[in-house]
Formats: structure tokens, sequence, C-alpha cells
């Protein structure tokens, strides 16, 4: 049994797949949890047997992080228990299908869950941290974070929300004690594919990652402090040269001349 303890882990879609995968590794690293989503029958057998493995301590919240409503319980949560130290912004959903083929009422389902759910709990547990100095946000976003093509735009755009939100959040709490990391999965063998309306077995082997592999390649890049984590990215040196890229052009965006290329021709 593990007898240290790294505080709790509050983790959001934990019933299965990458949630759950982070669920067993967090508490064998020594966190309590408390697990959020909507299947409490599914929650409850992964808490009798994570606490029969570990030890650790396990609370399940059945909620649905699209009901406002809901999300309230879990965001007072994370207000209210002092013992919290990570959240893991996991929930989520997508699809592959094309915009204009989309139904505008589910795209605007996954932005309340993509991007307000995630928003909103951010927003509740982040003070807490700051104030106890100490704490860590892992936001689950994606490789179509900055591979928008990919898959279905909308999906894209929410998952670069988190992305951005993620760097932008790092910035502002370098000196603060808290710490965050934005992990871009790539694809990966979970439920979120059939879903989505994608069976996982229509997809080339060579580009899906087992979610065991993705967490647990996650978990080093947190561990050695890393910012962004992009488990199935090989070259790290393409990564480099496109953030140091994108550093060097944000010192030129903005300027009180429009660029010699939009000169008005006379």
């Amino acid at each position: 049994m593990t007898q240290h303890t790294q505080g709790t882990a509050l983790i959001t879609g934990a019933s299965s797949g990458i949630g759950a995968v982070y669920a067993d590794r967090l508490a064998r690293r020594g966190y309590d949890l408390v697990l959020v989503a909507r299947n409490r029958e599914r929650l409850a057998a992964m808490a009798d047997r994570i606490t029969t493995q570990t030890g650790r301590s396990v609370e399940i919240l059945d909620a649905d992080l699209g009901d406002r409503t809901q999300l309230a319980k879990v965001e007072a949560k994370l207000r209210q228990d002092a013992s919290i130290t990570l959240l893991v912004n996991n929930a989520g959903m997508g699809t592959h299908t094309p915009l204009l083929d989309s139904n505008v009422d589910k795209m605007t389902q996954m932005i309340e869950l993509n991007v307000t759910a995630l928003t909103r709990l951010t927003y509740a547990a982040v003070p807490g941290f700051v104030s106890r100095g100490k704490g860590a946000v892992i936001n689950i976003a994606s490789i179509v974070s900055i591979a928008p093509e990919v898959l279905n735009g909308v999906y894209g755009g929410s998952k670069a929300f988190v992305h951005a939100f993620s760097l932008s959040l790092r910035h502002e709490l370098a000196d603060k004690g808290v710490r965050v990391q934005a992990v871009l999965p790539g694809a990966t063998a979970t439920e979120f594919w059939s879903k989505g309306g994608l069976p996982l077995e229509h997809l080339p082997k060579e580009i899906v990652m087992r979610a065991e592999d993705m967490v647990d390649a996650a978990l080093v890049g947190f561990d050695r402090g890393e910012l962004v984590t992009i488990p199935s990215l090989h070259a790290e040196h393409e990564w480099n040269a496109f953030e140091t890229a994108r550093k060097t052009l944000s010192g030129h965006l903005s300027s009180n001349v429009p660029a010699a290329r939009y000169a008005s021709a006379r």
C-alpha cells in the first residue's frame, strides 16, 4: 500500500479512457482522489478497485459537466476542499464530422464541456492553490490545437482554447507556486472515437497510442515541468523550432502602422 501522500487529485471524465488511467497512476503516486464523471456505477467500481489496490481514499462525484447546476457542485468541491492539490481537466467530447455537416446544438454542447466547464473548474481551483502556495493543473488538450484541419473545427477550436488558456495561466502563475501543464495527445485508443462517430478500427494502427502509454508519457512530462507535452511527437526539435518561431513572432504582432505589403496602390 502507498503510505506517503501528495494531497488529493480531482479528475474529470474519470470513468473511462485517459481519465481512468490518470486515476490509477495518480493513486499509485500517493494521491487521494476525487473522481468526476456521469456514470456513478463505473465510478463506484473504479473507486473500490483503486482503494483495494493502493490504499488511497477515493471520493466519487457523479456529475454532467455540461449541466451548469451539476457543474456547480464540482466547482464548490474545488473551492472548499483544501486537500485538493491537483486538478486534471480531462472531460471532453469531440467528433470527426465536417463543420457544415455538424449539428450546431451539438457543437454548442461541445463548447460548453470542452471550454466553459474547464474554465469554470480552473477558476474554482486556482485561487485556493495560489493562497496555499502550491497546486497544479493538468489540462488535456489535443494535437488538433495546433493542427485544426485534422478533425472537426469546433473540436479543434475548443482544444486551441485549452492550449492557449494553459499557456497564459502558466505565464500568470509562474511565481505563485502553481504548476500548469497542457497535454496534447494524438489519436488515443479510447471510447472517444466511437462516441464521435469514427470506430477506432478505422484508424491506421501506426497513429493510435494506448491510453496507458499516453498518460505515462504525459506524467514524465509533468515531472520534468513541461508546459506543453506531446507524447506522440518523436522529433522534439520540431516542437522547439515551432515554439521559438511563435515567441519570436509574438514580439512583432502589434505596430502603429500597417505592414508595407498592405500599403494602398497609388
